[in-house]
């Protein structure tokens, strides 16, 4: 149960995407409602959600460019779990969902994609939306509907299930993906051609306050990490790699970086300004031999 949980293990779930922002509001994880839970496996590809929007939402994760992965999970479990409840359906309409945009399939595929070229030249990234919405779906932040694109990163989902079959929808999630990847490194090559040395100083001075600073706040950390993942994308820097690069982006969020830095580990939420500390102190380390 939610409630049951403490703050700083509450808002960790909802940083590694185990739970919505519904089931955890606040930016602190302080709030948890009554009566709403999660329950996942060790691998954490699959969770299941009670009481959030629905009484269920049933969640299936994969690892890379994956969704038909990701897809026959949520199915496995939907089958196992239809079999025993007594899901709310309409011959006509589908399945009956408390937000009027799931009703039907009651399906959301989606995508995170990195896209920091994309993110440098705005008007370019704007082309990425309007082609997303022409085809159904929508783009969102880090952490899905009404959040911000922290470090580049943006989710690609359908907006609506009703008139299409889930075959349908990850169908159109798939065509569109990689048309947005191969923009996205079409934007890369055109800034290293006519941009390099903004690039190189860009990449430099993320690697420099990174390596040095005293204090660092999340979205800074996630913006800085994003021009080191671009730079080695377009070969700009050997170190660090993309290998110590990658874990970056989870461990630097907030109750991540509080669990992984913090000593002794308090269950409570530190003061932003402790955790901006232990923030830069992580990465101070982290980076220091990279």
């Amino acid at each position: 149960a939610m409630t049951d949980a403490p703050p700083l293990l509450r808002l960790l779930l909802r940083e590694r995407h185990l739970v919505s922002r519904d089931l955890v509001p606040s930016e602190d994880g302080q709030k948890a409602a009554p009566g709403r839970a999660v329950a996942f496996g060790a691998s954490e590809c699959v969770s299941v959600m009670v009481n959030e929007e629905d009484h269920l939402r049933l969640q299936a994760m994969s690892a890379g460019y994956q969704i038909g992965l990701a897809w026959q999970r949520a199915q496995e479990l939907d089958r196992f779990l239809e079999a025993r409840l007594p899901f709310a359906t309409d011959a006509e309409l589908g399945y009956l969902t408390g937000c009027p945009t799931n009703v039907g399939t009651g399906l959301r595929a989606s995508v995170m994609l990195h896209l920091p070229a994309l993110g440098l030249v705005r008007s370019e990234l704007e082309k990425v939306f309007a082609a997303a919405q022409r085809t159904g779906l929508a783009v969102r932040g880090l952490y899905g509907e009404g959040s911000r694109a922290a470090g580049d990163f943006y989710q690609i989902s359908n907006q609506i299930t009703l008139g299409r079959s889930e075959a349908q929808l990850v169908r159109d999630l798939e065509a569109l993906v990689p048309r947005i990847l191969e923009y996205e490194r079409k934007v890369r090559a055109l800034l290293l051609k006519e941009q390099r040395g903004a690039l190189v100083d860009r990449v430099a001075r993320s690697i420099g306050l990174l390596r040095t600073a005293r204090s660092m706040p999340t979205e800074a950390a996630l913006a800085h990490l994003s021009n080191l993942r671009l730079g080695a994308y377009l070969g700009l820097a050997q170190e660090p790699t993309l290998a110590v690069l990658l874990p970056l982006g989870v461990q630097v969020q907030k109750a991540h970086v509080q669990a992984l830095a913090q000593e002794p580990l308090q269950p409570e939420l530190c003061e932003p300004s402790v955790r901006d500390t232990l923030r830069a102190s992580w990465l101070r380390r982290r980076l220091a031999s990279a």
